[in-house]
C-alpha cells in the first residue's frame, strides 16, 4: 500500500530547523544588547518554512519548465540593481520594493542552477566539447560579474565554486578541470615573478602530458601569460575595503582598531568560550558588544563564547548531516537535472559554511558570508528554505526520470 510519509525525507526539515534553532538561540542573544533580530529572524523562518513546503510539494516537471524564465528574471534583477539599487556597507546590492528589501544575488543563486541543469541535462553533446562546456560557462559568468559589479565578491565566488562539482557531476573529466583551476593559481602566482615562472612551466608541461593540439595548448598557455599580467591590474581595482581585508588577513594585528578589529574580536570570542562557553546571555564580547556584525557575519563567534566547543561541535555536526544527506540524496536520484540540482544546493551551502566559519577564526579573509540557515537576513533565509524545498521535491520523485 502506498505510504505518503515514505515521500518525505524528514531528517533534511529537521536538521534544517536544528540549524535555524541554533541560529534563533544566539539571535536572541544578541538582540538584548541591541536591535532585536530574533522576532524579525521568527517571521522569516516561519514565512521560509511555508515556501519549503510549497516548493517541496510543486509537481514534479514544474522546475524544469521555470528554468530559464527563472534564470532570465534573476539576471533582470541584477541589471536594475546596477541602475536603482539601495546602497549599504559600501556596496549596491539591494532592491526595494515600499518598505521590503531584498537581494536579487539569493534569488540568482536558484536561477542559476535551474538554467544550468536543463542545459546539461537537455544537450545530448559530451560536457567535454567545447561547445556545451563554453555555454555553462557563459551562464555562470554573466551573473558572477553584475553581482561582482555590484561590488559583492563574496557572493559571486559562489558562482564560480558551484560550476566545478556541477561539471564534474555531469561528466567532465579530472584533466579538465585541473585546467580550469590553474588559471587560480597563476593569479595568485603573479605577485611573485620566481613563482610565476615555476607556475607556467608547469603548466607547459601539463600540458605535453596531455598532449591537446597545438593550437589549443599554444592558446591556454598565452591565456594563462596574459591573466598573470592582468592579476596585478585586476587589484588595483578592488576597493580600499576589499584590499585591506585581504591584507589584514595574513595579520590582523597590524590594523587592530580598523579592518583587523573584527577577525581580532571573533577570536577573542571563540577562544573564551573554552569546552561548554561562558553561558547564555553571559558572553561578554557579544552583550558588550565588542563582537561586529554579530548577527550576520560573525554569529558563530556567539555560539562559540556561549556554549563553547560543545557548541560549535553541535553545529558543525548538523552541517555535516544535512550536506552527507544532499550528497546520498543525489548520487540515488534517477532524474539527471534533480541530481545536478542537488550537487549545486550541497555545493553552495557548503561554501558559505566553511567560508562564514573561517573567518570568524582567521582562517578566511572577511567576505560577508551568511552562516546558512543561522545568520539573521530574510533574502538568505527564504533562498536557503526554497533550497531545501527543492531537495524535498526531488527526494520525493527520487525515482522518476
Amino acid at each position: 500500500m502506498f505510504d505518503p510519509q515514505k515521500k518525505i525525507d524528514w531528517s533534511l526539515i529537521l536538521v534544517a530547523v536544528g540549524l535555524i534553532s541554533l541560529g534563533l538561540v544566539a539571535l536572541y542573544s544578541t538582540s538584548q544588547a541591541g536591535v532585536n533580530y530574533f522576532s524579525s529572524q521568527i517571521k522569516w523562518m516561519v514565512l521560509g518554512g511555508l515556501v519549503m513546503l510549497f516548493v517541496a510539494f510543486l509537481p514534479n516537471r514544474f522546475l524544469y519548465a521555470i528554468s530559464y524564465p527563472v534564470y532570465m528574471v534573476g539576471i533582470g534583477l541584477l541589471i536594475l540593481v546596477l541602475f536603482w539599487g539601495h546602497t549599504g556597507y559600501g556596496a549596491t546590492r539591494w532592491l526595494r520594493i515600499g518598505p521590503i528589501g531584498f537581494q536579487p544575488s539569493e534569488f540568482a543563486k536558484i536561477g542559476t542552477l535551474l538554467a544550468v541543469a536543463r542545459f546539461l541535462t537537455d544537450e545530448r553533446e559530451d560536457i567535454n566539447h567545447i561547445k556545451p562546456f563554453s555555454i555553462v560557462v557563459g551562464l555562470i559568468l554573466l551573473p558572477f560579474l553584475l553581482i561582482a559589479r555590484q561590488p559583492d565578491l563574496g557572493t559571486a565566488l559562489v558562482f564560480l565554486v558551484i560550476a566545478l562539482p556541477i561539471l564534474y557531476w555531469a561528466g567532465l573529466r579530472p584533466t579538465y578541470i585541473a585546467l580550469i583551476l590553474i588559471p587560480g593559481v597563476v593569479m595568485i602566482a603573479s605577485f611573485n615573478i620566481i613563482i610565476f615562472s615555476l607556475v607556467l612551466t608547469g603548466v607547459a608541461l601539463y600540458l605535453y602530458i596531455l598532449k591537446p593540439s597545438v593550437l589549443r595548448s599554444i592558446s591556454y598557455f598565452v591565456m594563462n601569460i596574459l591573466i598573470g599580467f592582468r592579476t596585478p591590474a585586476i587589484w588595483n581595482q578592488l576597493k580600499d575595503y576589499q584590499k585591506q581585508r585581504i591584507l589584514t588577513f595574513w595579520n590582523p594585528e597590524s590594523d587592530p582598531l580598523g579592518a583587523g578589529y573584527q577577525i581580532i574580536q571573533s577570536k577573542v570570542a571563540i577562544g573564551s568560550g573554552g569546552l561548554f562557553g561562558k553561558g547564555f546571555l553571559h558572553g561578554s564580547q557579544t552583550q558588550l558588544r565588542f563582537l561586529p556584525e554579530q548577527h550576520t557575519d560573525f554569529i558563530y563567534a556567539v555560539i562559540g563564547e556561549e556554549f563553547g566547543f560543545f557548541g560549535v561541535l553541535v553545529g558543525l555536526v548538523m552541517f555535516a548531516v544535512l550536506l552527507s544527506r544532499m550528497v546520498h540524496i543525489a548520487s540515488i536520484l534517477r532524474n539527471p537535472f534533480g541530481s545536478i540540482i542537488t550537487i549545486g544546493i550541497a555545493t553552495i551551502l557548503a561554501f558559505h559554511m566553511f567560508v562564514n566559519i573561517g573567518m570568524t577564526i582567521g582562517l578566511f579573509p572577511v567576505t560577508g558570508l551568511p552562516l546558512p540557515f543561522v545568520s539573521y537576513g530574510g533574502s538568505a533565509m527564504i533562498t536557503n528554505m526554497v533550497m531545501i524545498g527543492m531537495v524535498l521535491n526531488f527526494y520525493r520523485h527520487r525515482f522518476e526520470y
